[in-house]
């Protein structure tokens, strides 16, 4: 970088003269150089305006390692890609790119995703490559990308635009399980960690099963990695995800234990019903044949679609085992009216696994499969507890209805993801389904 190099006698008024100039580079500390002298970073950008003052004798050096200045060592991400960025735009700077300058971003290994709102003024269009190399820079990364709006293609797809490097492909790592996906083509929910830690952690040893919106294998390879199901059955229609999935189970070591059904999972064999797919962009390479012959095969079915997974409602109840039935989680977005704080924490009755916890056809409710110590005095919404009732009368009628005998589905737990929307959250209904013995 360069510096002024004077005497140690003139140091002190030298470095005002640069401060009151606005010269002086606060990214570096002064340091010594040969002859006994001390050096002053100065900006590089600013040199055609550095004037030597006459009453100071010193000189313009190059210091080949500058020494970061404690300021800048303090300094969060954020500060330090403002006050890049500002030495590269120079005098231009202002305050409509002052607010242009991101705050926050994902992280992937040596790869950023910047927020679709970032760096989005007209100054900025002009820089060209120089600007995504200062910004990979000042935040450590070898590659970026911008978000822009979720595709309305019935996939979720993400619109991402690389702006630095060759492709997108980045590998993150969650409660020791490790994802591999393409940010150009794949979403990915930090968001959901909580629910992925929670599936991770129930008692499915020996079970089968199926995941019917897997993606990347956001759900199944918790259950499968940490929960030790027995096998799964993943259904994805995304071309893109299906390809992540299938690196992510190798990655993990449970490809042997999983089969992956490339296709829209609400079509079926000519056996069932059918159900006409509602419009959709196609996906790479998308098999148009395919139909999900899956029946009777689930102790446990995965419904991990929001805003809501409903669609998916018949698909799983056919395939829950039917002489045993199993366990739903079905994903839904339900709003909440706001509402007094005394009013809106009623004790979910499904959750206390007490007698009074009837389900729709008079049975006593099951306690969470914990054994219901997270459970135990926990306090929903009134609207969560109507939405998993009426959740709970479909589907048994569903059932009934499939089978030609009365089923129970009992509320075992409700769990609030995370919010979604203003007043709306993103819930998870744990729904246990058994046939009813004669």
């Amino acid at each position: 970088v360069p510096a002024l190099a004077t005497e140690p006698q003139f140091a002190q008024r030298l470095r005002e003269h640069l401060e009151e100039e606005q010269l002086l580079d606060g990214r570096y500390r002064l340091q010594k150089v040969p002859g006994g002298r001390m050096a002053m970073p100065v900006l590089e950008e600013k040199l055609s305006r550095l004037r030597l003052p006459q009453e100071m004798p010193c000189g313009l050096v190059w210091i080949q390692d500058p020494i970061p200045s404690r300021a800048a060592r303090r300094q969060t991400p954020a500060q330090k890609l403002r006050d890049e960025l500002r030495r590269l735009v120079g005098e231009s700077w202002s305050e409509e790119l002052e607010r242009d300058v991101p705050r926050a971003w994902q992280r992937h290994g040596d790869l950023v995703l910047l927020s679709e709102d970032s760096l989005r003024a007209a100054p900025w269009e002009k820089m060209g490559p120089v600007l995504w190399e200062t910004v990979a820079s000042a935040l450590g990364a070898q590659r970026l990308a911008r978000r822009g709006r979720v595709l309305p293609d019935g996939m979720r797809s993400p619109s991402v635009t690389l702006l630095l490097g060759q492709d997108g492909w980045v590998e993150h790592v969650d409660n020791g399980i490790r994802y591999t996906f393409d940010v150009t083509k794949c979403m990915f929910s930090p968001g959901n960690i909580t629910e992925k830690l929670r599936v991770a952690s129930l008692p499915c040893s020996g079970e089968v099963l199926v995941d019917l919106y897997a993606g990347i294998g956001y759900f199944t390879l918790p259950y499968l990695v940490h929960a030790a199901a027995a096998f799964a059955h993943a259904c994805e229609w995304n071309g893109h995800a299906v390809e992540a999935l299938r690196r992510n189970l190798v990655l993990n070591g449970v490809q042997d234990r999983c089969r992956i059904h490339h296709g829209d999972s609400r079509q079926v064999s000519s056996a069932d019903r059918p159900r006409p797919p509602r419009p959709r962009v196609a996906s790479p390479s998308p098999p148009l044949s395919f139909q999900l012959e899956l029946r009777d095969v689930a102790d446990r079915v995965n419904l991990g679609l929001i805003p809501s997974s409903e669609e998916g409602w018949p698909v799983a109840c056919r395939v829950l085992k039917k002489g045993t039935g199993g366990v739903l989680h079905i994903h839904h977005n339900v709003e909440t009216f706001p509402t007094p704080a005394l009013l809106q924490a009623p004790v979910l009755r499904a959750e206390r696994g007490s007698p009074e916890g009837a389900n729709s056809d008079g049975e006593a409710q099951h306690p969470t499969e914990d054994g219901g110590k997270k459970a135990l005095g926990a306090r929903i919404r009134p609207e969560w507890q109507r939405w998993a009732e009426a959740a709970a009368a479909r589907i048994q009628g569903l059932l009934a209805e499939l089978h030609g005998q009365p089923w129970r589905t009992s509320i075992l737990h409700i769990e609030a993801v995370k919010s979604y929307a203003p007043h709306v959250h993103h819930l998870v209904l744990d729904l246990e389904c058994r046939p009813t013995l004669p």
